[in-house]
């Protein structure tokens, strides 16, 4: 023997709202769940159908007190499935409108399209230039680092750094003749500290070694 097969959603949202047409009472959840399995509506699902319901305004909800009720009545429904399909019925006209605009558009961009030797001709050159395009930009990318405009940039970066750099050295000699001057008696200690941190005798202000240009052959660098 084959077995029964279930309800479907619809299949039992219609059985529940039969429940309240019947009726046209009001309903605890606890009541639905017991009235449901009597339609072939298992109580189990009797909450997930009602709000399904709810959610389409073919049910209303409502808390008195401390309890929710719920309820429908037929004129009600009939209301909302009107505006639904009033709705539905403006949707289908708006999209056939649309669809017949986007026919035209769709003729309009073929003229001048039509499959030729001149257009296949022409796409094939395309393709070609766009190919070589794309190699001549990554030749480009090959030699970013000789850009005149990248070369700028890092001469820049080392004139600032060259600054700074003298900077701090000018900070360093201030603090070393502030240090003499106010602790004299120490000159023995600090001259170790110095040279532990690496400022011994030589140590000076930094001086940018003098740019030699390039030899240019045949115009190139």
């Amino acid at each position: 023997m084959s077995k029964k097969r279930g309800l479907s959603l619809d299949e039992k949202r219609e059985k529940m709202l039969q429940i309240f047409y019947d009726s046209q009472d009001f309903f605890l959840l606890k009541e639905l769940e017991k009235l449901g399995p009597k339609k072939g509506v298992i109580s189990q699902s009797v909450k997930d159908v009602i709000q399904s319901l709810v959610d389409d305004d073919l049910v209303f909800k409502d808390k008195i007190g401390t309890s929710v009720y719920f309820w429908s009545l037929p004129s009600c429904a009939g209301n909302q499935l009107r505006n639904v399909t009033r709705k539905l019925e403006t949707d289908l006209q708006t999209n056939e409108k649309r669809h017949a605009e986007l026919v035209e558009q769709c003729k309009a961009l073929k003229k001048g399209r039509e499959e030729s030797d001149a257009r296949e001709e022409a796409l094939h050159e395309l393709k070609a230039i766009e190919q070589k395009h794309n190699e001549l930009k990554e030749e480009l990318a090959q030699y970013a680092d000789n850009d005149p405009a990248t070369l700028e940039a890092m001469k820049k970066a080392i004139e600032v750094a060259h600054s700074a750099a003298n900077r701090w050295t000018d900070n360093i000699f201030t603090l070393r003749q502030w240090c003499s001057n106010n602790f004299p008696q120490a000159k023995e200690q600090l001259d170790h500290l110095y040279n532990e941190v690496g400022i011994t005798d030589d140590f000076d202000y930094f001086e940018l070694p003098a740019v030699v240009p390039l030899p240019v052959t045949n115009g190139e660098l």
